[in-house]
């Protein structure tokens, strides 16, 4: 593959340029905002535009064998993190959007999440089971400082006592600590922070505008230190990439009070893997090849495995390896002795919006 310049602060390295409307400026946050002339690089730069979306449900539910909730919410769709490897790319392509660029600078917000969830929760048949958040794009992506969703679906949820995980890649997670800490000192929340890597340059590369490894460590700390179950999630595992910190995260992890842990191979669903592959082409060319063949290796020799009961477990020599690196550190570091079990009993069901609730 010839060589291709690299088109900075972004994951994706191709896709048409969409159209730049101007987006409210946002003050620096402590996060990738601080750097963002070092991360963007010289040249124009790629607005991020927001459409407001109005959906008549919030809640959507699956059947899948191989995820552990069967209720998630999305409070956003399209990402400005810009993973590369993300799974969720695909998902834009539904609606006419580049899975490349446009994921991650033509997003879409959900104003009315949390009048949508208190609807759902308010039904007559409606029966309490954890709801994830963070399972398709994250909740605590840059415009989350915005639009604020995410807080206030977990008000939501404190109100009526209904069991909530959330999955993200950012420490702006600790801006809703309070409500965090509160639901979880009443067993209603677990909150996972997925890191993969222990290079801030690697991981600016992977992940452009997620938050560095260390302020991720750093948020698992203090949500455990307020009392919040914490998990590591190292993932996705990129191999001859980020195999090589499996250990270390799951140590710095351990150390700053972390739970349980887990972790999950490089998928590549749909679009992703041509994706993946320029990415590659671009930044590891000298290894593009070996890390493919290892990611062929371990789903029966295609790029990805879409089957239910085996897309999310990996085989071959390559996988039995990792899987057992991992369990040793996991095991020598005490951690998974206990996963937390959220509380559904407490369940009280909204009444009318503006009804006080008798005491």
């Amino acid at each position: 593959m010839p060589f291709l310049p690299p088109i900075h602060g972004r994951g994706a390295q191709s896709a048409a340029v969409p159209q730049r409307f101007g987006l409210a400026a946002r003050e620096a946050d402590g996060d990738w905002l601080d750097a963002r002339e070092e991360i963007d690089g010289p040249g124009p730069k790629l607005r991020t535009t927001v459409i407001e979306e109005h959906p008549r449900s919030i809640v959507s539910y699956n059947q899948s064998p191989d995820i552990p909730f069967d209720r998630s919410i999305n409070a956003y769709r399209g990402c400005e993190h810009g993973c590369s490897y993300c799974y969720a790319r695909p998902s834009h392509a539904f609606h006419d959007l580049s899975p490349g660029l446009d994921f991650e600078t033509r997003l879409f917000a959900k104003p009315q999440a949390a009048h949508l969830l208190r609807e759902t929760l308010a039904r007559p048949g409606y029966r309490p089971a954890p709801i994830a958040m963070g399972t398709n794009t994250d909740p605590y992506q840059p415009i989350e400082g915005r639009y604020r969703i995410t807080r206030q679906v977990l008000e939501v949820c404190l109100e009526t006592r209904h069991p909530v995980t959330i999955t993200t890649k950012s420490a702006r997670v600790l801006r809703d600590l309070d409500l965090l800490a509160e639901l979880a000192r009443q067993n209603l929340t677990a909150v996972a922070l997925s890191v993969t890597s222990l290079d801030p340059r690697l991981s600016g590369l992977l992940e452009p505008r997620a938050s560095a490894p260390a302020k991720r460590l750093d948020a698992l700390a203090k949500l455990a230190e307020a009392g919040v179950p914490a998990h590591v999630s190292v993932a996705p595992i990129i191999p001859a990439i980020t195999d090589q910190f499996i250990e270390g995260i799951l140590e710095e992890a351990a150390a700053r009070g972390v739970q349980s842990a887990s972790w999950i191979m490089l998928r590549l669903p749909h679009e992703v893997a041509p994706l993946f592959r320029e990415w590659l082409a671009v930044h590891y060319p000298d290894r593009a090849a070996k890390v493919m063949a290892i990611v062929q290796s371990v789903r029966e020799g295609r790029d990805n495995d879409p089957g239910f009961f085996t897309r999310m477990k990996p085989s071959g020599v390559w996988a039995d390896l990792l899987r057992t690196r991992f369990r040793l550190a996991v095991k020598r570091l005490g951690l998974n002795r206990e996963q937390p079990v959220l509380d559904c009993t407490r369940f009280e069901r909204p009444g009318p919006a503006g009804q006080l609730r008798l005491l």
